[in-house]
């Protein structure tokens, strides 16, 4: 397809970057910190961090990794945490010591945990001490040597104390204290090093830098391969598109998205780091409380967010004190952006919504709306520099502009492929360098891009990926299940919901019971909102369960 829509790109954003212009993320990181040693980059519970304080951290982080752990160059290593000062003291000190770091989320059951860390190889794993005995449980089966453990509090200053001892009481878990060979506490464990010379790695843009996890049909999670090179694109990609718009060491970001999530990691960790903003990390975004007086106590310029976050703050009645005036940039990914909540938000900031597309397997971002938008549109943008797509059929002929299929991209910042996967791997990515995206799509003859549907039948919870097939498995555990189905139904807010159809074996089965059995397995967000039970599901000729078909069949016998 030829690239038309650059004839729609905003004045001075170029149409290509030059992705070689750094070797490494390490490389990207010590001038940023260089460049913006005196200001603050992180604000966490009240406790600042300055650039040139988080270069000293992470370079002892990166020395302990290398001397006290004897963690070598592409070694993995498993980052367990929710948006704290540690998280990105640990991801630099991580990639400076040329580990590739495997992000995970600090909720998942001793079932996910098992499975990430067992199909990555990670020999170490960071993780928050409320969580740290699921990782003391599954070490056996591993290949886990190292597990260093962090508080909530090691951070921010005298009041960590207090914040410590209010998680044990939350979570009513016991004080850590390492007591085995293998487990450190990550405070001691970097204040130890600040005397020892780091050496630095041979580290090239062709390096691994993240297998970051995502899912597929098969609800089997999928290590994306994201060298150096494919984030510093991206980054750079990223940067062309708003340069106009950002002013390199004044912006001050909020960060609500767990760093943990691809879209998060990218735009708030990489890009805005790199355009030395201030990061102000939001640990609880759901305690909309709190959250709210941390928006009033920074003049925020940019926040990134999903559609739930941004429908949930601009229906709570505190948001009208905050102040909005020096707001200018508010990105919607993850998940699509509803035409009613960007247009609340709208009224209530004075600031356009702006949504963007990408996926893991991109680095994520592939296609941005211009900065300079006026009104929300349900276009997810133009392909940003350095980046071709095409809409193709299911024989991936190219189709004609207005013409629905799949979309297809290609760019530096499209993944390698699928850690040890290489039947994955050769389904979605072409030998010319196509990823084959399983999002249908449409493109205007402006180049703007829509999203259509989803080719996958996954599921979207707050920009968290569900895959049908791994709640069916948990459910299908459970012995008083026959049949189960799993599939995505609106709840009255128009947003998608986990909705599970079972066939029972026997009468006794309750609703509750099939809740209760899923939250031994799952996180959260994957556990079903609704149960429906049937005396049967739909089936192809074959005796596949049409998944597609659940929510129109008409044999429910209770809900």
């Amino acid at each position: 397809m030829e690239k038309f829509w650059l004839k729609s790109y905003p004045a001075g954003v170029p149409h290509t970057i030059n992705p070689n212009a750094y070797v490494s993320l390490p490389a990207l990181f010590d001038e940023t910190c260089r460049l913006y040693a005196d200001k603050n980059a992180f604000l966490s519970f009240g406790k600042y961090l300055r650039f040139s304080e988080l270069a000293t951290e992470v370079e002892a982080c990166a020395t302990a990794f290398q001397q006290t752990l004897q963690l070598k160059k592409g070694d993995r290593i498993g980052i367990m945490l929710p948006n704290l000062l540690q998280y990105p003291i640990v991801l630099w000190g991580a990639l400076k010591a040329g580990l590739i770091v495997v992000n995970m989320n600090p909720q998942y059951t001793e079932r996910e945990l098992l499975i990430q860390v067992k199909d990555s190889g990670c020999v170490a794993l960071v993780v928050l001490d409320i969580f740290y005995k699921k990782a003391v449980n599954i070490q056996p089966a591993t290949t886990l040597k190292h597990i260093i453990v962090t508080t909530v509090g090691d951070y921010i200053g005298a009041k960590g104390w207090a914040f410590n001892l209010g998680m044990k009481l939350s979570f009513r878990s016991p004080w850590f204290v390492p007591k085995t060979g293998g487990v450190y506490a990550l405070k001691s464990l970097i204040k130890a090093q600040k005397k020892n010379t780091y050496v630095a790695p041979n580290l090239q843009a062709t390096d691994i830098a993240f297998l970051q996890y995502t899912g597929g049909t098969t609800g089997t999670p999928k290590g994306a391969i994201l060298t150096h090179g494919n984030l510093i694109a991206n980054i750079l990609q990223a940067e062309a598109w708003l340069s106009r718009s950002i002013v390199l060491g004044k912006e001050i970001l909020i960060t609500a998205l767990p760093l943990y999530h691809i879209f998060s990691l990218m735009a708030d960790g990489l890009l805005f780091f790199k355009m030395g903003a201030l990061n102000v990390l939001i640990t609880q975004p759901k305690d909309l409380k709190q959250f709210i007086s941390v928006l009033k106590s920074v003049e925020f310029t940019a926040m990134t967010g999903v559609n739930t976050l941004f429908n949930a703050l601009s229906l709570h009645p505190d948001i009208q004190s905050v102040d909005f005036s020096h707001l200018k940039l508010s990105f919607g990914g993850g998940m699509a952006v509803q035409r009613s909540v960007a247009r609340q938000w709208q009224r209530v900031t004075g600031v356009c919504l702006l949504q963007a597309y990408g996926l893991t397997e991109a680095s994520p971002a592939v296609c941005i709306n211009p900065v300079s938008a006026l009104d929300f549109t349900e276009s997810v943008g133009l392909p940003i520099p350095s980046t071709d797509i095409q809409i193709c059929d299911d024989k991936g002929n190219p189709l004609e502009i207005g013409e629905p299929g799949e979309l297809w991209v290609k760019g530096p910042q499209v993944m390698q492929g699928y850690w040890q996967n290489t039947l994955e791997t050769e389904a979605v990515l072409t030998q010319e360098g196509w990823l084959k995206t399983g999002d249908m799509a449409s493109i205007d003859h402006r180049g703007f891009v829509k999203i259509l549907d989803r080719k996958k039948e996954l599921i979207l919870i707050s920009g968290f990926n569900v895959y049908p097939a791994e709640v069916e498995m948990v459910i299908a555990m459970h012995p008083a299940v026959k049949e189960v189905g799993v599939a995505a139904t609106m709840n009255e807010s128009g947003e998608e919901v986990v909705t599970a159809y079972i066939v029972k074996k026997g009468d006794t089965l309750t609703e509750k019971e099939v809740i209760a059995h899923c939250r031994k397995f799952l996180t959260h967000y994957k556990v079903p909102k609704k149960i429906v039970f049937r005396d049967a599901l739909p089936k192809s000729a074959v005796g596949k369960i049409l998944r597609r078909a659940l929510h129109e069949d008409s044999h429910a016998t209770a809900s």
